[in-house]
């Protein structure tokens, strides 16, 4: 499965950049004010904790999603990266349902790795569910993929926004679905 592996190489850029490029001062955090501040006590964190806890909880829904569906699943590999291919190969033999319920987790942390490394590329490609048309861009300060369809609006003549979740399901039933027209 080709999104296993994207998802998995995207969190392992995640993870190898934020050792190779530790936080070393004040510019590396999001926001820094001009007021005077206390003298610091104790050294800044080297790393960026939010891309910390990202990956960890990533990690930690495959383990529990592996877990739920086949409780004999061998034991997690130690590599974060590594996750994706023991969630595969220990859910290989589920139903159908639980197949596709996976590989919409690993399409959307495939989504949301790129969205924490900076690259928003990654939604234009999509269709908007509603609309069907290409035109989806990232809207940071919602946190949601957002349609520009000017035709596509809600009840409230708002643009229609979109999680990471509703893209990956949809992405990945239309998968399903090229791959049974194929098989025919």
């Amino acid at each position: 499965m080709d999104t296993a592996d994207d998802a998995a190489s995207r969190l392992a850029l995640l993870v190898e950049h934020f050792r190779q490029h530790p936080v070393t001062g004040p510019e590396g955090h999001s926001f820094t004010s001009s007021a005077s501040q206390p003298t610091r006590t104790t050294a800044a964190t080297p790393v960026n904790l939010a891309i910390v806890d990202h990956i960890s909880a990533s990690v930690r829904e495959l383990a529990d999603y592996t877990h739920t569906v086949n409780t004999a699943a061998d034991p997690l590999p130690e590599d974060a990266a590594a996750v994706y291919a023991w969630c595969v190969a220990n859910t290989r033999n589920t139903p159908e349902a639980e197949q596709q319920r996976r590989d919409s987790i690993v399409y959307r942390q495939r989504l949301e790795h790129a969205i924490c490394a900076g690259d928003y590329s990654v939604i234009p490609p999509h269709r908007c569910p509603a609309c069907r048309t290409f035109g989806l861009m990232w809207r940071v300060s919602q946190g949601r993929a957002v349609c520009t369809n000017r035709r596509c609006v809600d009840r409230d003549g708002m643009s229609r926004a979109w999680s990471l979740g509703r893209l990956a399901y949809e992405h990945v039933q239309s998968q399903s679905k090229i791959r049974s027209r194929r098989a025919t």
